[in-house]
């Protein structure tokens, strides 16, 4: 496959996930409105989609499951903070700081590896990059538009642990497609994911409350597992297999920007599905959010002459006193 239409292929998935991820909120609302807690809702779909993937992955293994256990700390990691961690300290936040508040800290992840990757390198980002990073955080605050209430320290470190959570869902991506198949990877994390979520539903870390009554869903009554089948399969299961694709094409900082794309989807997913009018300034923060992605993606590459390792996601020129650097992330 070219690098071309590599590059497109990337974009069209990454986009697509952030669309799926995006309408998760049109399935999972009619469940919140039933009785349902968020954190049972979460289980659920991630106990779906750990099942629909599980033949998948074990096809993708080719029945070997050696790769899983040399792989385990990579999967631990992936499932505990990317998958279990995110969800329970954003739901945790939530308890504590506005739902806006706590969004906009978490969609700060693809900033967050810019600074990482300026950091750890001690490389100036590119300006359009610069710009891109920018546009992105204006067009957030436009979107979801953070109001008032009180920021409480320890809902803002919450939020805080949440958006490293993502950062780490991209790093791993990136990282991981040496040691195992993304499928194989995302079904044991979602293994790993439920497994933590019901022990922090057990120990009442995290509340679990669930009903069978019947939901409203698009327009029609339905029964309850219905919307729970739809967000497993299209928010989760789907949704966080074309993410870590895009991520293998793309690299986690563009993908990471593309991955914004789900606020300005679940904006659309919630005017015209649930009737939710969008703003001219959430509007406007959508252009702004796209105008950034196209920033990042006008990254300039390496020189051809120059061999590169990539160290998250900057590249560090190779020259005869560099000594060579694994490219492996996993921790």
């Amino acid at each position: 496959m070219t690098s071309r239409r590599r590059g497109v292929l990337g974009i069209t998935l990454g986009l697509a996930a952030g669309l799926a991820f995006g309408i998760g909120g049109v399935f999972v609302k009619p469940l919140l409105e039933s009785g349902w807690s968020p954190g049972a809702a979460v289980l659920a779909r991630i106990s779906i989609a750990a099942v629909l993937l599980a033949i998948p992955g074990a096809v993708a293994l080719r029945g070997d499951f050696r790769p899983l256990w040399r792989a385990k700390w990579t999967v631990l990691l992936y499932g505990l903070v990317a998958v279990a961690g995110v969800q329970f300290f954003f739901y945790a936040s939530l308890e504590r700081i506005p739902v806006s508040m706590t969004l906009l800290i978490e969609y700060l992840a693809p900033i967050a590896l810019v600074l990482f990757a300026w950091l750890r390198t001690r490389r100036v980002p590119q300006r359009v990059v610069l710009a891109g990073s920018v546009l992105a955080l204006a067009g957030l605050v436009l979107v979801i538009g953070p109001g008032g209430g009180g920021l409480d320290p320890l809902g803002l470190a919450f939020a805080a642990l949440a958006m490293i959570g993502v950062c780490v869902y991209y790093a791993v991506g990136e990282s991981s497609a040496e040691q195992l198949p993304p499928v194989a990877l995302i079904a044991a994390g979602f293994v790993v994911g439920a497994v933590a979520l019901g022990l922090a539903g057990l120990t009442g870390l995290l509340p679990m409350q669930a009903s069978t009554a019947e939901v409203a869903f698009l327009g029609a009554s339905a029964p309850w597992y219905v919307p729970l089948i739809a967000v497993g399969l299209i928010s989760t299961a789907f949704a966080y297999t074309a993410g870590i694709a895009s991520i293998g094409m793309l690299g986690s900082r563009l993908a990471a920007f593309l991955g914004l794309s789900e606020v300005v989807f679940a904006a659309i997913a919630g005017w015209i599905l649930l009737g939710e009018a969008l703003g001219p300034l959430q509007i406007l923060g959508g252009v702004l959010i796209l105008a950034g992605i196209v920033c990042v993606k006008l990254e300039r590459s390496e020189p051809r002459g120059a061999a590169v390792v990539e160290l998250g996601a900057e590249p560090v020129p190779v020259t005869a006193s560099t000594p060579a650097v694994s490219a492996d992330h996993s921790a």
